[in-house]
């Protein structure tokens, strides 16, 4: 497979930052398959919209929740901070759960294993919109990420096995333009079922689609299954990267709340997690069948491209979780509004995606690279500038920009990372580059959303010291406010919230803006690298 070809394959996800493709292990099971003829007519059609079905459901899943979360904060009974948890704890569970995809393949087929994790996903999804409190969400926001890693790479998988050759090129498109479209709906659609339902039926919609998705897929595959067979584990170190993923995550998750490391559980937290890394590091580069082949980092390439993929989709999906929260939280906005202001970021994504997919072979990768960087510290900078007076265009310029930033980042990386590596190192060497995503999307989310909060408590101290008692900003504040028959003690708390709305607005321009610095700085790593070689004919992607 050529970088051209595998970078098209990889486009999955650019509108939101979800797994890109996972080509190899389409391939792999596909050829695993090549005795049976491809399916024609209306099977054809049923199993190519089972597939996409159970895709855009997956995909959907992680854009619909992030404008509900206000909603599902206060109606749980914690606070907006807590409930981006709903966000972290879905992605470590899938993280975590990416390395067993292949062994689970082989254990149990490829079809057995979709449709389990189909149905499972829909049951997780059920128990989530049923939760009667937020430990009992996380618990079931944990479960359907850790089934919902299966799903990606199979329903591939089983696409690229019901389509002739020649036409693979045409399936894999219809299987990433579903995927590329759920961005553009989750805002949007979640936004409207929190405002007019209520947030439960963003879990709920998952249902039937899962269920029609399930049965339409088992009753056109169940006679195309793969072989199975017995295939060791790395249970130490599965075990490990367990232990230190969990550990960090709840750090980041709960330090703000306990006074990060003047807190006894935050230093052992911190303790375990260092630990259970090193520890995880040194078993990984020993065992004879690693869970997570860490030797490809002595590749220049591959180091730089996943340490870019890392970095960048960390501050990317921690914007883009904060966002949301400040318009409903300090702008008035509702879900649905803010839903608006997130969706246009897939519409030039659908559209100039294929476009850098088939140019990909031509063109340098480093330069799609720092074209994407680039337009990321464009459109951060934008929104660093903005201000509680913000109308609805203004806000959703930098998002639509946005789009041509994430048709540049995925593809061009993958091919960068996974250029000139031997065909057979190729899965294990994407399956770490999704892993590195998804838990540094995880991490992002936590730590921009607990700098947001301390930034905030910074600005406001500095805005009450600008409007102390007696001050004349702040007796004409009140003594407006007064005159239009509020009472005193009213006229103080509507100051405290004015001055709330401006301190976390100031807090959100500084987080934008020092994210906007970190891709400038980003475009200096992307250069470290050599020009990308040729992805080998017959190359894994193994993102799950």
């Amino acid at each position: 497979m050529t970088s051209k070809s595998y970078a098209a394959d990889a486009s999955r996800g650019a509108g939101t930052g979800q797994p890109p493709a996972s080509a190899g292990t389409g391939r792999r099971a596909a050829s695993a398959v090549a005795g049976l003829p491809p399916l024609e007519g209306a099977r054809l059609a049923i199993g190519t919209a089972a597939l996409s079905l159970a895709v855009f459901m997956n995909v959907l899943d992680t854009s619909i929740a992030n404008v509900a979360l206000p909603s599902i904060a206060g109606d749980l009974g914690v606070s907006p901070d807590q409930g981006t948890w709903v966000i972290t704890s879905f992605a470590v569970a899938n993280a975590i759960a990416l390395p067993l995809t292949g062994w689970l393949t082989r254990r149990l087929g490829q079809v057995r294993l979709f449709i389990a994790s189909t149905f499972l996903f829909v049951l997780a999804s059920a128990l989530c919109a049923l939760a009667p409190s937020f430990a009992l969400l996380l618990l079931f926001r944990v479960l359907q990420g850790a089934v919902a890693g299966p799903m990606i790479p199979l329903s591939q998988s089983l696409l690229l096995s019901s389509y002739p050759k020649s036409r693979s090129g045409s399936a894999l498109g219809v299987w990433s333009m579903t995927s590329l479209v759920a961005p553009v709906v989750g805002p949007l659609l979640g936004g409207w079922i929190t405002d007019n339902i209520s947030w439960p039926w963003i879990f709920y919609i998952n249902v039937p689609f899962g269920i029609a998705a399930g049965i339409a897929a088992w009753l056109i595959y169940r006679k195309r299954e793969t072989p199975t067979a017995a295939a060791p584990i790395d249970r130490v170190g599965l075990a490990l990267l367990v232990l230190w993923v969990g550990a960090m995550q709840i750090l980041l998750d709960q330090g703000k709340d306990l006074d990060w490391f003047h807190s006894r559980e935050i230093v052992t937290l911190a303790v375990v997690a260092a630990t259970g890394f090193v520890a995880f590091v040194i078993w990984e580069l020993t065992d004879a069948h690693p869970v997570v082949d860490l030797a490809l980092f002595g590749k220049r390439n591959f180091w730089v491209s996943t340490l870019a993929m890392l970095l960048g989709y960390g501050a990317f999906f921690g914007n883009v979780v904060l966002l949301p929260l400040w318009l409903q939280q300090y702008m008035g906005y509702t879900a649905t509004l803010a839903g608006l202001v997130l969706a246009p970021v897939g519409l030039l994504a659908v559209v100039l995606t294929p476009l850098v997919g088939r140019t990909i072979d031509r063109v340098d990768p480093r330069l799609f690279v720092t074209a994407s960087f680039a337009i990321f510290a464009l459109v951060l900078a934008m929104r660093s500038d903005f201000n509680t007076d913000a109308p609805l265009a203004t806000l959703l310029v930098p998002t639509v920009i946005q789009g041509a930033a994430l048709a540049c980042f995925f593809v061009p990386l993958i091919a960068l990372g996974l250029g000139g590596l031997a065909p057979e190192r190729i899965p294990a060497a994407s399956g770490l580059m999704n892993f590195a995503r998804i838990t540094a999307g995880s991490f992002g989310t936590s730590v921009v959303t607990t700098l947001w909060d301390r930034r905030a408590t910074l600005h406001h101290a500095q805005l009450v010291e600008r409007l102390a008692a007696g001050s004349p900003l702040s007796e004409q504040a009140l003594s407006g406010m007064q005159s239009g028959g509020v009472s005193a003690d009213q006229s103080y708390g509507l100051l405290n919230r004015a001055v709330d709305a401006q301190a976390f607005m100031l807090s959100a321009n500084d987080i934008f803006y020092v994210s906007a610095g970190l891709f400038v700085l980003l475009v200096a790593l992307i250069w470290l690298a050599r020009p990308s070689g040729r992805v080998a004919a017959g190359a894994a992607g193994g993102a799950h």
